[in-house]
């Protein structure tokens, strides 16, 4: 894994989820800019994913299985546009929470991620 990737994704995701955090806070649903920093965050996720898949077929193994990081670097992708879609179905302060809880999720699994490599 690259590890300037990995701190990169997370640092973006916890900054997202204190931006968002931040709405809740002020009672504000989700906004359009809010959906640009997920697009952001969702971007270097996908950079990662495909990070990994070419790692794995250039034949380089994780440390703790291949079947574990692909289930993690599946769920880091997904992490974030799913709290993006349930936001959407939520327009109170409750669907900025939602992303918020995401990006901290997302920090989370980035950090396994790395670890799962053999960091």
């Amino acid at each position: 894994m690259l590890v300037a990737l990995t701190i990169a994704t997370s640092v973006a995701a916890l900054a997202l989820a204190a931006w968002c955090g931040f709405a809740a806070y002020r009672d504000q649903p989700t906004k359009d800019w809010h959906f640009i920093g997920m697009g952001v965050v969702t971007l270097l996720a996908l950079v990662q994913l495909i990070v990994g898949i070419v790692q794995l077929a250039r034949g380089e193994d994780p440390a703790q299985g291949t079947t574990i990081f692909v289930a993690y670097l599946i769920g880091s992708f997904a992490c974030v546009p799913g709290a993006g879609f349930m936001s959407l179905a939520e327009r109170t302060r409750w669907g900025s929470l939602t992303v918020a809880a995401g990006g901290v999720v997302l920090a989370v699994l980035e950090v396994r991620l790395y670890d799962i490599w053999g960091g």
